[in-house]
């Protein structure tokens, strides 16, 4: 059995500190149990791996804080006992829940609405109030540690991500033009290809803090390489379609091998066929895109 390793990340250390001085903040006020948890929650919500998810879980957790206020308020004004209250508020909030996108979660305010409803003697509405401004606080501090301490900067992964590609393109040429009938499949660069939109969806989601940091271009020229990668897959597609590829030309033979490839196929062009002219024309298209792909990768 394979032993998982234990590491503790970037991430978990900034959540951990969030949470600190979140909770250091909020001691002048009266630390009580309630106001600690609510200003961790916000901690804890804020520290995300993006900033676009920052702000998305400050969002969430602010709304669902007033609207657990809200709905308490509303239930202990009215003359039903605390259970009553608690039974229908959380009926009509998740019911409300169920209407809005899934980042949204009824947790919080059902938790809010239960601490309103079920402590006969405080005041209703500056306790939610108060619970509002706990919240703030520990939102307010995560994504200032999210953004200021050394903000979540993917780069070094979409590279690794393009590397392994172009790694994985010249592997499935090797095995196409290796003399034998049995031919690739894509699946392996379409695996790829999928990684690297996700790790161009986080650093989009970084939308801000790049066009803070000079970097919208470097955006820019990520999303290019990944216009060329699927244009080379498409090509690759169609050769692995081929119930077995058509002989190289002396120019296609030169380029793969000044790429690295190891061509084994020996088979002399003498002839031109339709199927060779197929092949070539889409390995020539294949050699022409990664030479622009490593390009535009490198300024």
């Amino acid at each position: 059995m394979k032993r998982r390793r234990i590491r503790v990340g970037l991430r978990t250390i900034k959540t951990a500190v969030a949470i600190i001085i979140a909770m250091i903040l909020v001691e002048p006020y009266g630390a009580t149990s309630s106001k600690l948890i609510l200003a961790m929650l916000g901690a804890m919500a804020a520290v995300q791996p993006t900033f676009k998810e920052s702000l998305e879980a400050c969002i969430t957790q602010t709304v669902g804080v007033i609207a657990g206020a809200l709905v308490g308020v509303i239930f202990v004004a009215l003359p039903t006992g605390p259970l009553s209250s608690v039974l229908l508020g959380i009926i009509i909030i998740i019911t409300a829940y169920n209407l809005l996108p899934r980042a949204f979660s009824p947790s919080l305010p059902c938790f809010i609405l239960v601490m309103v409803c079920t402590d006969a003697e405080m005041a209703p509405i500056t306790y939610a109030l108060g619970r509002i401004w706990d919240t703030a606080i520990g939102l307010g501090v995560g994504m200032i540690i999210n953004m200021l301490v050394f903000p979540y900067d993917n780069s070094q992964q979409i590279l690794s991500t393009v590397e392994g590609l172009d790694r994985d393109l010249l592997l499935f040429l090797e095995d196409m033009f290796d003399g034998d009938t049995h031919l690739p499949d894509a699946d392996a660069m379409n695996t790829r290809i999928a990684s690297l939109a996700g790790q161009l969806n986080i650093f989009a989601n970084q939308r801000i803090l790049l066009h803070l940091r000079g970097r919208k271009k470097t955006l820019e020229r990520y999303r290019a390489c990944e216009r060329k990668a699927r244009e080379l897959v498409s090509h690759l597609e169609v050769l692995a379609q081929l119930d077995r590829p058509g002989r190289l030309s002396q120019e296609n033979r030169r380029r793969l091998i000044a790429c690295g490839a190891r061509i084994t196929d020996t088979r002399e062009l003498d002839s031109v066929m339709e199927k060779d002219v197929v092949t070539n024309f889409h390995v020539s298209q294949i050699l022409t895109i990664r030479h622009e792909l490593l390009e535009t990768l490198a300024e």
